[in-house]
């Protein structure tokens, strides 16, 4: 099944998130080699594709995992949690109705 998984960052983690990019798109890749990734990308805390000091607000990922439970093993292990970057992940079941 599909899971969202959507996060929030804390305030002032910019520095922490530009750090731990590389290991946590790693992470992406590895889904995305299985087929298990639907999309997964940042929210810009400002209307600009390149946010520049102004970061991130947080960040979703659309993936196909085998339980709710295996979802929340995947994320709890993501750089950006270790880093202490995200200051909530929320994981939801996602039915995917477009493009079909």
């Amino acid at each position: 099944m599909l899971y969202a998984i959507l996060t929030e960052d804390l305030p002032g983690v910019l520095d922490k998130r530009v750090q731990s990019r590389p290991a946590h798109v790693e992470r992406l890749k590895a889904l995305q080699a299985e087929g298990r990734l639907i999309l997964a990308g940042p929210h810009p805390a400002i209307d600009s594709e390149d946010p520049g000091p102004a970061g991130f607000t947080g960040s979703l990922i659309v993936a196909e995992f085998a339980s709710r439970e295996a979802a929340i093993a995947w994320a709890s292990e993501d750089p950006y949690v270790k880093a202490g970057v995200y200051g909530r992940v929320t994981i939801k079941p996602f039915k995917k109705a477009l493009p079909a």
